[in-house]
């Protein structure tokens, strides 16, 4: 079998240098991976964005349209700016069995550790085929995997179940929250200072709203609970708000950010309805004096809560190779729950600790690599059963 160090580490460091930051366009290393792939007399099939910047790319090894384990995992990473890095982020660097670079854990870690196996994967006489489903913009709300999931079942195969490879340390996790977010647009009349009620003032109607998720955020503390998150519950928060022109003007404009970080089974539809009502009851005062006055509230981006069913396949698969028992549920998003609630079941479980994602100096040990690819040295046999 395919040893990390000999295989993994190379691609590792070939993929690190691509500087797939959400912002810039990820098809240089697309187009590596193709090669890579088509070297080894795989086939791969992109799924192109309106821009034509960027694209997921879709392959399967073994028998085609059957539907099988779809390995999945994101190319693009997070911005490295204003961070202090001790190397270049972009250039992986070995020290005391870790594995420095941007991406190393989140989630190329798990790209190398796959492409790695793509010789074991051909050689092996798969009667369950492999799929990889490689995709863009996971940092930037899960957006770019979502055009390949609505191909699936149409131009590629649905799979049996899909194994997400987001850094678990291995670990199965069978649960995650789901971010949702907000944007609130508020829109007044402009008055001199000295004028005030001749004006609507939209930080003030901001600061009611703000109040009221204040106190939709102490309820969901005590409403929405499972003890396996950390925390327990779904949170909420207010994350970017601006407003106002001087000091003597009346605020005309004025717009906030919100989300929350939904545990399975939250009510988010009954969170923005709340939201909207009370926006509904400040308006009807602003319009006596404004008639323009307005308030729009629109999500921005959602990404649903993973929990998997029960007696799930691809559970029960994941701990097996994984050599485990328990399950666990984490705080952070991947795009496992896209998969599932497109009909293909899913599980988390990948090399890298989530505590080293997104920060300065980011890495990933290397036995992490040789437990991922122990791992897929267990799914190569079990795909040839």
């Amino acid at each position: 079998m395919i040893s990390a160090p000999s295989e993994a580490i190379p691609l590792l460091e070939k993929l690190v240098g691509f500087d797939t930051t959400s912002r810039n366009s990820n098809l240089p290393i697309i187009a590596f991976i193709e090669g890579y792939l088509a070297s080894h007399g795989v086939a791969s099939h992109r799924v192109v964005d309106e821009t034509g910047e960027k694209s997921s790319l879709f392959a399967t090894i073994g028998p085609e349209n059957v539907g099988g384990v779809a390995l999945s995992g994101h190319t693009d990473v997070v911005p490295v700016d204003g961070q202090d890095w001790d190397t270049d982020p972009f250039t992986l660097t070995a020290k005391d069995g870790k594995l420095f670079g941007r991406g190393s854990c989140d989630m190329k870690g798990f790209l190398a550790c796959v492409l790695a196996h793509v010789p074991t994967f051909k050689a092996a006489e798969l009667k369950t085929p492999i799929h990889l489903a490689f995709s863009y913009d996971e940092e930037v709300g899960c957006t770019g995997v979502r055009p390949m999931i609505a191909e699936l079942g149409d131009r590629f195969v649905m799979p049996r179940l899909v194994i997400v490879g987001e850094p678990t340390e291995m670990m199965v996790v069978d649960a995650h929250k789901g971010p949702i977010r907000w944007s609130v647009q508020i829109t007044g009349r402009a008055a001199h200072s000295s004028l005030a009620p001749q004006g609507v003032n939209t930080i003030t109607a901001a600061g009611a709203l703000l109040v009221e998720l204040g106190k939709l955020e102490e309820e969901l503390k005590l409403t929405t609970r499972d003890e396996r998150f950390d925390p327990p519950y779904t949170t909420l928060q207010v994350t970017e708000i601006t407003g106002g022109a001087a000091s003597n003007i009346v605020p005309a404009e004025c717009w906030f950010g919100w989300e929350i970080r939904a545990i399975p089974g939250a009510d988010a539809d009954g969170i923005e309805k709340r939201l909207k009502a009370k926006a509904a009851q400040l308006l009807t005062a602003m319009r006596e004096v404004a008639p323009e006055a307005d308030i729009e509230i629109f999500r921005t981006n959602d990404v649903p809560p993973f929990g998997a069913t029960a007696g799930s396949e691809a559970v029960s698969l994941a701990l097996k190779l994984a050599e485990q028992n328990d399950t666990f549920a984490v705080a952070y998003a991947t795009e496992a729950s896209l998969f599932e609630s497109a009909g293909a079941p899913s599980v988390v479980c990948g090399p890298g600790d989530i505590a080293q994602a997104h920060t300065p100096n980011e890495w990933v040990l290397v036995s992490e690599l040789e437990k991922c690819s122990a791992f897929l040295d267990r799914l190569t046999a079990w795909a040839s059963e």
